[in-house]
Formats: structure tokens, C-alpha cells, sequence
């Protein structure tokens, strides 16, 4: 028998093992600002982070009270002189802006403490959540209305009152002004209108108006409208009952030039029919709301058909 016949056979090469998926972000991928390193009764706990600074919920300010602390981390890739004045400038312009607000009577977190050189701003912490979120459970739960309804969860009785035949697919349309229970996502998009403004009435033009930069706080006791508290825990977090609260004011500026509030207004349209395509067509509502709090709205809204007119034709040309 030759050295060939007793060859073995070639083994197979195994697969290459995929590395592990890279760990979740977390506090402690970047190191904290200075005033997060001393003890507080609770841990800080990040809760978003942008391109120009990161906000954390904590105890800094008062071991009972709550705060959001807002961080501009110095930024390695400009020179420390510049880096320094950009942040002082930032940092003391939001902080005038938003005393200005509160001075005017519009809801803003109020402001607690400021630290230009360290790049620090300690804001009231705004219970509730963002207008965003409200808005998509809302759509969300009236999804599953319809699908249940289309699924014969809901009585032939309550099916007649909706108008739906049985045989009707949960097809999920357009949120429109008639439907039943529109009238409460109405009333919280006139409040929007109302809150934008009460700002420019103010003075002072956001320059990122979008709903996640609007949060909806629950009615003090004793301060709710007519409608009054949720009385079970589930309705509350369905309600959408609360005081629109403007937040993130790091590109306001102060103006009232007409073509500013406009451009803030067509900011918040585009971004609201992006994140809510299928409320994209109550958003008139949110202008009758604006009219209806700021005297100056007609030429405002008269700018705004200018801003959408230019908005299409960039559309077009890419």
C-alpha cells in the first residue's frame, strides 16, 4: 500500500466565531461632570444625550427636590479658549431665555442654579412625558380599538354606534376631526398652538420646536380645568389632561421678527407630521390654537405660507 492510499481527508475549517454584540451605552461610557461626583441621595441617571450636551436626572440642587442637569462637555476637537466662551455664551443665553419666559408668564422649567465655567445648568425636572409619546399611545390605542372592534371584541350594539360592519378589516386611517374621541387629541394640539404662542408673544423664538421639545405635565391638584383628575391609574396614563411645558431651549434666541416665528412654526409642522403621519391633518389645529393666544398670528401665519412655498420648491430641486 503507497503513502497516498493513506491519506486522510481534509478537515473542515470551522466558522469563524462573530464577536459579541457591543454593550448597551450606559452613565459611565464618558466620565461625569464634576458636580455628579460628589455623594447625593440618589445616583445621576442619564436620560438623553445629544450633540451638544447631555441632561441627567438628580438630586444635585437639594437632597428632596428633583432636577434635570443639562452638561456641555467640553469638545476636544476646538481650541479650550474658544470651546470655553462658546459654552459661557450658550449656557448663560438659555438661562436668560428662560427667566425671560417665566418672567412673561409662559410654562418653562424654572431654573435652579447655573455654572457657565463648568458648562452646568440646573433645571427644574418637569414630571409627565413628552407630547410625543401622548400623542403615539393615543394613536396606538385607538389602533387597537379598532382592531378589536374589527375582531368582534366590541358588541353588535357598540358596533351599529361606531358604524362599522363586522366584516370590515382594522384598516388604520387618518386621524379626522369627526371621528369619536378625536376631540381629546384636539384639545391637547390647541394647547400646543396656545404654548407656541404664548413664547413668541413673549419674545423669544425656540428655533427646535418639536413634540419631544414639549412635555405634558399633569394638573397640580386643585388646578386641573373642568375635565378634572383621572380617577384609576390606567386612565391616567391615557389622559391626555396636563399643561403644555416648552423645554430645551439650547437654540432659542431672543427676536420678534416675523420670518423667525414662522420658520419656528413650520420647524414644529415638519416634525409633526414625520413623528405622527397619521395626525398629520389636525395640525390645523395647532395654528388655530396660536391664533387664538398670539395677536401678531396673521402675519405669522401669512410668513408661514411664504416658508412652505420655499420649503416645496428646495423639496423639488433636492
Amino acid at each position: 500500500m503507497t503513502a497516498a492510499a493513506t491519506t486522510t481527508a481534509p478537515q473542515p475549517i470551522p466558522a469563524p466565531v462573530p464577536d459579541p454584540s457591543p454593550p448597551e451605552p450606559s452613565i459611565h461610557d464618558f466620565p461625569l461632570p464634576s458636580a455628579l461626583l460628589h455623594p447625593s441621595s440618589e445616583p445621576p441617571t442619564l436620560i438623553t444625550q445629544g450633540a451638544e450636551g447631555r441632561v441627567y436626572r438628580t438630586t444635585w440642587v437639594d437632597a428632596g427636590r428633583e432636577c434635570a442637569l443639562k452638561h456641555r462637555p467640553a469638545k476636544p476637537y476646538r481650541h479650550p479658549v474658544l470651546d470655553a466662551r462658546l459654552t459661557r455664551h450658550r449656557i448663560l443665553s438659555e438661562a436668560r431665555i428662560l427667566q425671560k419666559c417665566r418672567r412673561e408668564g409662559v410654562a418653562v422649567p424654572a431654573l435652579y442654579g447655573v455654572d457657565e465655567a463648568a458648562g452646568l445648568l440646573a433645571l427644574e425636572w418637569i414630571p409627565g412625558a413628552p407630547v410625543r409619546v401622548c400623542v403615539n399611545g393615543w394613536i396606538a390605542r385607538r389602533k387597537e380599538r379598532r382592531r378589536r372592534l374589527a375582531d368582534g371584541a366590541v358588541g353588535d350594539e357598540s358596533k351599529a354606534q361606531e358604524g362599522q360592519d363586522n366584516s370590515e378589516p382594522a384598516v388604520v386611517a387618518e386621524v379626522t376631526a369627526d371621528e369619536e374621541g378625536a376631540d381629546v387629541l384636539m384639545d391637547l394640539l390647541r394647547r400646543m398652538g396656545e404654548a407656541v404662542g404664548r413664547l413668541h408673544k413673549s419674545g423669544v423664538v425656540h428655533g427646535d420646536l418639536t413634540t419631544s421639545n414639549l412635555m405634558l405635565r399633569p394638573w397640580e391638584k386643585g388646578k386641573a380645568p373642568s375635565n378634572g383628575h383621572a380617577e384609576t391609574e390606567q386612565a391616567a396614563e391615557e389622559s391626555l389632561d396636563g399643561e403644555i411645558v416648552i423645554i430645551d431651549f439650547g437654540l432659542a434666541s431672543q427676536g420678534t421678527a416675523d420670518e423667525d416665528r414662522a420658520v419656528d412654526l413650520y420647524v414644529l409642522e415638519r416634525a409633526f407630521g414625520s413623528t405622527h403621519p397619521k395626525a398629520e391633518g389636525l395640525f390645523p389645529v395647532v395654528l388655530d390654537g396660536y391664533r387664538g393666544t398670539f395677536k401678531g398670528a396673521p402675519v405669522v401665519l401669512k410668513k408661514l405660507e411664504d416658508v412652505r412655498m420655499r420649503g416645496r420648491k428646495r423639496s423639488m430641486l433636492g
